[in-house]
């Protein structure tokens, strides 16, 4: 068996290497490192979970022994896609560099320009950044990319995705042609293949896995549900509590707006949650997966911003809320568990509206997915809401006062009043211009909730508190079960909740 010390790393790297607890590398590794140290170029396709980060840095902290970074001149860089995969490598090199007296320096948004120029005036001997903060340093003329030797490209699919390349070829053009260029993803689609066709010279192919091949040490199953939000809620939440062995969990979701909503959801039901997604500010985003690591909370609920080589060792649980749109995605979000040999489990909320975004998943894997309790064919009939009853009766209620006015016939529309009971006529007339008057009665000042508006919201993601949660129309205080009127969310306007009676 290979060992890390059969790999041709420094004996600093070694050092720091053991002190970490690691004897034996991964597949990626022992592939990468040895080809990384002749200065070739590196093409590396390995599933989530494998190491693939310190494959390129530990044999850039080998390489970057000799020689000095001179001011604003890096003389290595590595481009990720998010802040937190930047802000992780970042710890990787505090991790194995600790026997060096390399100067690191992260850009990424949400931080200070000054405290990042202050670094990049000290010399960076590694640059890690996500591409658009890297540009807008250039454009400021704070750096000069000419002495890059070193250039990682990480999570290339994921730049592909989220629109990166066009900067990635910007940046390319600012580095000299001799450099060497480290090629890391989890999937190898052909627009990627292209991609690195187009950045490496005659590189060194390293695949551990199958391209777009799962975990096998994560248990894969699918949960049918319908498709209204509150069913998959209900659905969402029984099968959390059925786990016995569940120590935490991240729970993906497609767009922000539903991070949010089950977000609120699993709060009002008493669970341990927090959220992450791509519109907090950096502060809030580092708060939030520090808990979540430190065991503060127990779920994470997040959008694709946390699916992508975020190392949290100990996940047990991964739940999909939402299949998601593009199949790879699927690769990455059940890849956050069953990392280093441990085993998870990953489950998958599908609708007769997925079935098309699951067929292409299965067809990725090259694996069928087994069911928990049973397909779509074996759904109960569709569960009604606390509010839908009450609202259905209420509209059942108008259409049919409106029809007795307005879509009576030609014959009972010129029947005269005197006709029918003239008494019983003007007791109803009586009852409904009550009602309609007791409906239309203004708010008293008494009656209005308070409105929170002190307090800083910035460390928290969404608020959580009693007086939030009064903002909330009365119609949605105490269910968080029926469905949302579209266009509003949870702020409905009071005019809204008015019942219609019909004009006499």
């Amino acid at each position: 068996m290979t060992t890390f010390a059969e790999l041709g790393l420094s004996q600093k790297v070694l050092s720091a290497v053991t002190d970490a607890g690691y004897s034996t590398p991964t597949p990626i590794q022992a592939g990468a490192i040895p080809p990384a140290l002749q200065r070739r170029d590196i093409c590396g396709i390995a599933q989530t979970g494998t190491g693939k980060t310190a494959s390129f840095v530990l044999p850039m902290l080998t390489l970057l022994e000799k020689g000095r970074a001179r001011a604003r001149m890096p003389r290595t860089l590595i481009l990720e896609p998010t802040r937190e995969l930047a802000a992780q490598v970042a710890e990787n090199f505090d991790k194995y560099g600790k026997n060096h007296k390399l100067n690191v320096a992260l850009l990424i948004g949400g931080v200070s320009f000054d405290e990042q120029d202050r670094k990049l005036e000290r010399g960076a001997d590694v640059l890690i950044c996500t591409p658009g903060r890297l540009l807008d340093h250039c454009e400021r003329g704070k750096l000069l990319m000419t002495g890059v030797e070193i250039l990682v490209i990480d999570e290339a699919d994921r730049m592909l995705d989220m629109g990166f390349i066009p900067d990635i070829e910007r940046i390319a053009k600012m580095i000299p042609f001799t450099r060497q260029t480290l090629f890391f993803s989890a999937t190898m689609p052909p627009e990627i293949q292209k991609l690195a066709d187009r950045f490496l010279q005659n590189p060194e192919r390293i695949e551990v896995a199958k391209p777009s091949s799962t975990a096998k040490t994560v248990t894969q199953r699918l949960v049918a549900s319908h498709s209204k939000d509150y069913e998959k809620r209900a659905v969402l939440r029984e099968l959390i509590k059925a786990q016995d062995d569940l120590k935490n969990a991240i729970i993906f979701c497609n767009r922000k707006k539903d991070v949010a909503d089950l977000f609120r959801s699993l709060d009002r039901h008493g669970f341990s949650v927090g959220a992450l997604h791509g519109d907090m500010d950096q502060r809030s985003r580092t708060t939030m997966l520090a808990n979540f690591k430190d065991n503060k909370i127990t779920l994470l609920v997040a959008s694709d911003v946390a699916a992508r080589g975020l190392d949290i060792p100990d996940v047990s649980h991964v739940f999909n809320f939402d299949v998601p749109i593009h199949a790879e995605d699927y690769v990455h979000r059940i890849g956050r568990t069953g990392r280093a040999g441990r085993s998870g489990a990953a489950f998958t909320i599908v609708t007769k509206s997925d079935t098309k975004y699951l067929d292409a998943i299965e067809k990725l894997i090259n694996e069928k997915i087994e069911w928990l309790n049973g397909d779509l064919s074996a759904l109960p009939a569709p569960m009604e809401s606390h509010d839908t009853g009450r609202g259905r009766k209420g509209r059942d209620e108008t259409k049919e006062r409106g029809r007795g006015r307005r879509g009576a016939s030609s014959r009972e529309r010129a029947e005269p009043v005197e006709a029918k009971n003239p008494e019983v006529q003007i007791e109803a007339e009586k009852a409904v211009e009550e009602q309609r008057v007791e409906n239309v009665r203004p708010e008293r000042k008494s009656d209005r909730k308070p409105q929170n508006n002190g307090g800083n919201r910035s460390a928290r993601p969404y608020p959580a508190n009693d007086d939030a949660r009064d903002r909330r129309s009365r119609h949605h205080r105490d269910h968080d079960d029926g469905p949302t009127p579209v266009g509003f969310g949870d702020d409905i306007p009071a005019f809204m909740l008015i019942v219609a009676n019909a004009r006499t």
